[in-house]
């Protein structure tokens, strides 16, 4: 597949699919505003975005519909490529 698979077909057809459902956001359980579409989703938090269980840096299928989860924009870009559920604890300063 040539150029970036994320601007294909089976892709943008993966998220309307995800988005036709309707869920809240998986990682914070907040609502997602899948009213927001265009441009403006590419920058507000609180729009839509693909994000998947198994990130794509440690072996996630870009394609599969099971790896797929409905994701606040903010929550997506906080999680990484982390796997685990539990935030990681805010570590204090070490000066004294």
């Amino acid at each position: 597949m040539a150029g970036n698979p994320r601007n294909g077909r089976p892709y943008r057809r993966l998220c309307e699919q995800q988005r036709a459902l309707g869920l809240p956001c998986w990682w914070c359980g907040g609502q997602i505003r899948y009213d927001i579409t265009g441009p403006l989703a590419g920058r507000h938090r609180d729009a839509f975005t693909l994000d998947h269980a198994v990130p794509l840096s440690l072996g996630g299928d870009l394609l599969d519909f099971a790896n797929a989860r409905s994701a606040h924009r903010r929550c997506n870009s906080a999680r990484g490529n982390r796997t685990d559920i539990k935030r990681q604890p805010v570590r204090s300063s070490r000066r004294w």
